[in-house]
């Protein structure tokens, strides 16, 4: 009998003595939050609080975001980036009808992956050479290919190609619309890989180049700047296709200046010269 009071005894000590430890724990722990509460609740009092936001500090913010953002590039200078390995300098030399010796430039453009050239025909009519300079500095001589009076179109050979070059991408005229952007890329005046931007300014133009040349229809009609050196380079979409090659420019007066008519032929006439299929 002695035995079972001692045992029960010794269980209910051993039973209080646990849950003395588990109140001392439990003590501990909300000591730790209320300290906590506490360190919090000093901190809130003493620190001060953040200004608000007023209007002009999100307008500044914006500012110098705005300032530190890094434009798009420009839809020319894209164009012109695509279409720079494609341009081609045409310098040609002619015999005149009086017998002397003569010197002409124009502009050509690779379009397709043998190397053609496609020009226009009056750069090289009666050239007694014809010589090519390409984007990276190659220079080759040139045979012409073939001939498109009518359109004013030539193909031209090279005697050699660079060992990196870039055909360009042809357009789609017809997809164009009086007012669409157009970009004319060659040589005006000897000034070699020039830009100049405009816009699409009619379709299906008649315009004849000279009094003894062919009259030409069909032409896209725009109002990029294009000088003599210009002939026979790209016109340009914003994607950097080609969807005319520069045939001449109106000019009601003596000198040989840009009033604010250009001519080009549409690709999908010309293309046809070096073997692209109509589209």
């Amino acid at each position: 009998m002695n035995e079972q009071i001692q045992s029960r005894s010794a269980a209910w000590r051993h039973r209080i003595r646990r849950w003395r430890a588990r109140a001392r724990n439990a003590l501990l722990f909300a000591s730790g939050v209320l300290a906590a509460m506490i360190a919090l609740l000093l901190y809130s009092a003493l620190a001060p609080a953040p200004a608000p936001l007023t209007a002009r500090d999100i307008n500044e913010a914006v500012a110098q975001a705005m300032a530190s953002a890094t434009p798009p590039a420009a839809f020319s200078a894209r164009v012109y980036q695509i279409i720079q390995p494609s341009l081609v300098l045409i310098q040609v030399k002619t015999t005149g009808r009086d017998g002397k010796p003569g010197s002409g430039l124009g502009a050509g453009v690779i379009v397709n992956a043998q190397g053609a050239i496609l020009t226009s025909l009056h750069v090289v009519t009666n050239a007694t050479e014809i010589a090519l300079t390409f984007a990276d500095g190659t220079e080759t001589t040139a045979e012409v290919a073939v001939q498109q009076p009518e359109n004013d179109i030539a193909v031209l050979i090279p005697g050699r190609l660079p060992e990196v070059f870039a055909p360009a991408v042809l357009g789609s005229p017809d997809a164009m619309r009086i007012g669409d952007e157009a970009f004319a890329v060659g040589h005006p005046l000897g000034l070699y890989g020039s830009m100049s931007a405009g816009v699409i300014s009619g379709f299906d133009r008649t315009f004849q180049p000279s009094d003894d040349g062919p009259r030409l229809k069909g032409l896209i009609q725009f109002d990029a700047a294009v000088n003599p050196g210009n002939s026979g380079g790209p016109l340009l979409n914003r994607q950097g296709e080609v969807i005319g090659i520069v045939a001449g420019l109106v000019n009601p007066t003596e000198q040989e200046v840009f009033i604010g008519i250009g001519f080009a032929v549409p690709i999908n006439v010309a293309g046809g010269a070096a073997g692209a299929p109509p589209y």
